[in-house]
């Protein structure tokens, strides 16, 4: 019998990180919530005696520099006659004699909309789009044919060769590529050179590399959305791989290359991560596992009200316990080391076994169960209504406030900010589960799981889907990686496969309107810079604005500042953002203990703020890098059964104290009462 070949690149979709560290980097993880990779100049993974990979334990250099990450695609052949089948690695020989790399890395931030919620997602109706919503673009002065130039765009790069290297800089843009941008000189921040660069390894993979974090614009910074004028060194774009075989055949391949943040808790993983939304679109939009949800299921029941399969879900499937239950059970335990949310931990240890299927068991299960936010509860209602300044009676809202916060007395799950804390329009105040994520959360309630068997989820790759897992994926305002783009099937050829747009850009170059989701069934798929277009620019605003924020279900018609000037009408709450993306409360670190101490009296083992020190966004552009990582300090065999995170790699010395540190006898403070020193970045000084 005759096997039927195919050749896929994975990941189909990789994250690289920006760091201002110009020569030493690592490979990006290739599992979920587990430490990148160590490697050697032009992306080769370091080994262990064992075998197994060497991981990394500093993620700056000597000199205090964020190391950057890299993503590293590599050519599997497989089975396609086996949809489970996960592939050989193969490189150079044999019959492959050649492997042709293209890559095209651009920022479209300045050229598109300012970022305002939901306004633009036309998965709420065509009428939410931009120009229906009256919606400003950023740079409007800059007009017509000129705002391609406000694209950040060095072209494509190619590589052919093992152990070579081409850089996204002004240097080296191919000569007939005539589109090509690069911001000029700002008068605040740095200058925006490159956005990376892409290597081979010995075996032909492609690494990818991207910018190093600077940012620049020429007015002041006002909110999380970032400012006019500014500019950041985040990108995405194609990976084209080009198989030249002995036969004689070219067998072409695609993949996604995202340019994200710095991921400041490697290990920690998001509740809803973009994995679980990923998956989420494969099961409900593109009808991936047609055993677990059924698009024309749904539709005979919405045609004829039946019971059997809900809303398109199989009610008799079965959930897998560790694959489908456990993560959204232990995940929350990880958010206790980047924010203070007590009242999250009590569900990662339920007082009984969550594993027992009984039915004996289920009235435990189902008490657990009802305390999750169910995806959308809220109903769009509570909608500020079109062309009108009406809103719903406050009293209403007020009430689905206060049964959305206490539940059953104690707040809902997940205790996290939703993709739109800011108006009444589009509500989404808190997050929740991804729907698939509730509906198998669901089925577990109901004692519908196994606890062994066959991994049905198995058609989808492994890498595929563990380099987006160590993402956000809920909330999205915008984001950290990518905004809710990502839920619309329209930006996807095939499950965790983005669809590239087909279009000559040798001759076109990249189109600054080009909107990505607006051509329904006909949609042409992403040009370069597409992905992250949506995001803060730049992107440090969004983490130093983006941590906590005040939740109120009365409509925020009044400006306040959340670090303290003024807070929204009553009642409020105050949830987390993305905590392991961008954390607030962590430990102060053993390993850094003196030298905590010297700077500014934080004693190890006390809880501080993440971002003590900055105060302002454009401090946060400067001073990103001097922050520090929370990583797992247990480095023994059974470091996840016990792990200690705390923060390290703090560059302290950049931070200075506000105040004396010493009382009238010398004695320091901080020995015998409970002082918390107020630090300021010393590059500010430094400047004046």
């Amino acid at each position: 019998m005759t096997v039927r070949i195919e050749y896929r690149i994975h990941p189909s979709i990789d994250i690289a990180r920006v760091g201002n560290c110009p020569t030493e980097f690592y490979l990006a993880p290739i599992s979920m919530g587990e430490r990148p990779i160590e490697c050697r100049k032009y992306g080769d993974a370091i080994f262990n005696k064992d075998g197994s990979y060497k991981y990394v334990s500093k993620y700056k250099d000597t000199k205090g520099r964020i190391k950057r990450q890299a993503a590293k695609f590599r050519i599997f052949k497989h089975n396609a006659d086996d949809p489970k089948d996960r592939g050989i690695e193969v490189g150079i020989g044999g019959e492959i004699t050649k492997i042709e790399w293209i890559v095209h890395l651009a920022n479209k931030k300045a050229a598109w909309w300012h970022f305002k919620e939901f306004i633009g997602d036309l998965m709420f109706g065509d009428d939410n789009s931009y120009e229906n919503r009256g919606a400003k673009l950023r740079n409007p002065k800059v007009k017509g044919e000129a705002r391609q130039k406000l694209i950040i765009d060095p072209g494509p790069r190619t590589l052919s060769k093992p152990r070579k290297i081409a850089k996204f800089n002004h240097e080296q843009v191919p000569l007939n590529y005539h589109f090509s941008s690069f911001p000029k000189k700002p008068k605040r921040g740095t200058q925006i050179r490159t956005l990376g660069e892409i290597r081979t390894d010995s075996k032909g993979n492609l690494i990818v590399l991207g910018g190093f974090g600077h940012a620049g614009g020429n007015v002041p910074i006002g909110g999380f959305g970032g400012a006019d004028s500014w500019y950041d060194d985040i990108s995405d774009g194609p990976v084209i791989c080009r198989l030249h075989m002995s036969s004689g055949e070219v067998i072409t391949l695609d993949a996604w290359i995202i340019v994200a943040p710095p991921n400041f808790a490697p290990e920690i993983l998001n509740i809803t991560t973009l994995d679980d939304i990923m998956f989420d679109v494969a099961v409900r939009k593109m009808n991936a596992l047609p055993h677990l949800y059924d698009k024309n299921e749904k539709k005979k029941y919405d045609d004829n009200h039946n019971e059997g399969w809900k809303h398109g879900w199989n009610p008799n499937y079965k959930a897998n316990f560790k694959r489908d239950i456990e993560p959204i059970i232990k995940r929350p335990s990880g958010y206790r080391w980047v924010a203070n949310v007590p009242s999250m931990v009590d569900f990662v240890f339920p007082s009984f076994d969550p594993k027992d299927a009984s039915s004996e068991n289920e009235a435990n299960r189902q008490r657990y169960f009802r305390y999750w936010r169910k995806p959308g509860y809220i109903d769009a209602g509570f909608r500020k209504e079109r062309g009108s300044n009406k809103t719903h009676n406050y009293g209403e809202r007020t009430k689905a406030f206060s049964e959305d916060i206490t539940g059953k007395g104690i707040p809902l799950m997940p205790v996290n900010s939703g993709s739109n804390v800011l108006t009444d329009e589009f509500v989404d105040k808190f997050a929740a589960l991804s729907s698939t994520q509730y509906q198998l959360l669901k089925l577990w309630a109901k004692g519908q799981f196994t606890t062994e068997g066959d991994d049905d989820f198995a058609i989808f790759h492994p890498l595929d889907r563990a380099s987006v897992a160590n993402c956000v994926g809920i909330p999205m305002c915008p984001g950290i990686e990518v905004s809710w783009t990502v839920r619309n099937p329209l930006i996807y050829s095939k499950p965790y496969h983005i669809k590239h747009r087909q279009k000559n850009y040798f001759k076109y170059g990249l189109d600054p309107m080009y909107d990505e989701t607006a051509l329904g069934d006909d949609a042409d798929g992403c040009e370069p810079g597409d992905l992250t277009k949506r995001m803060a620019i730049p992107w440090q605003s969004d983490l130093f604005e983006c941590n906590v924020d005040y939740i109120t279900f009365k409509h925020k018609s009044d400006k306040y500042n959340r670090r303290g000037k003024k807070i929204p009408d009553p009642p409020t709450f105050v949830a987390y953002w993305w905590p392991p993306a961008a954390p607030w409360d962590v430990i102060a670190g053993i390993e850094d203990a003196k030298e905590q101490m010297a700077a500014g009296g934080i004693s190890a083992g006390k809880q501080v703020r993440y971002t003590r020190g900055i105060y302002t966004h454009e401090e946060m552009a400067r001073g990103w890098s001097h922050l520090g990582f929370i990583l797992n300090q247990n480095d023994g065999p059974d470091r996840l059964e016990y792990p200690y995170f705390v923060e390290k790699e703090r560059n302290h010395k950049e931070f200075g104290v506000k105040g004396k540190m010493h009382d009238k006898t010398g004695y320091p403070k901080y020995f015998y009462v409970d002082y918390n020193p107020v630090f300021y970045l010393k590059s500010n000084k430094r400047k004046k």
